[in-house]
């Protein structure tokens, strides 16, 4: 998956991008111009108590889709409710940045999302004011190199883009620009 040649999406930002956005936002110094810093992939595994067999699982799966093992999220306390201990493991986190962020934002713009069923955009709903985006997928099939014999059962898990933006205008901006396509306004 890796080239010698510098990734073609962030090729593209340092060429373009930056510019157009430093246009558009008026921003003065081109190193203010928001970026993308990172892209953080989480997967709770509440099955995970019961059945250890779970996390090897849906690590390989994780480790598939983004090329990178999974870190494993253990519980910080316990939850007798829930019959969960601390230390219990409960989730896999990825954390992808450089080369292999770009890399997987190329794949799931262009792969991914369009194989959602009735997709039509994402929501604008969910910037968290500090200029990052969450994204829930219900469903680890739409990534086509994951084999269907690896998937015991479908998982969702979470996808967030973190940038350097300091609102969420700027980072609706360039998540744009990047190519996540967010829905339009339903016309009557």
């Amino acid at each position: 998956m890796r080239t010698n040649s510098m990734n073609t999406l962030r090729k593209k930002y340092k060429e373009k991008i930056a510019a157009d956005l430093k246009n558009k936002l008026t921003i003065g110094n081109v190193m203010a111009v928001p970026r993308l810093e990172k892209i953080v992939i989480n997967c709770g595994l509440g099955e995970a108590i019961k059945d250890k067999k779970v996390i090897e699982s849906a690590s390989a799966q994780l480790a598939v889709i983004t090329g990178q093992k999974p870190k494993i999220a253990r519980a910080k306390k316990a939850i007798s409710s829930f019959k969960l201990q601390a230390g219990d493991i409960i989730g896999l986190k990825v954390t992808l940045r450089n080369e292999r962020m770009y890399d997987f934002l190329e794949k799931f713009v262009g792969i991914a999302l369009p194989r959602v069923r009735d997709f039509r955009g994402i929501s604008k709903k969910s910037f968290d004011g500090c200029g990052n985006y969450t994204l829930g997928i219900r469903e680890q099939t739409i990534f086509p190199e994951l084999d269907y014999k690896m998937v015991d059962r479908l998982r969702g898990f979470e996808i967030t883009f973190v940038t350097s933006a300091s609102d969420n205008r700027e980072a609706f901006e360039l998540l744009s620009a990047l190519g996540l396509p967010f829905e339009r306004k339903k016309e009557r």
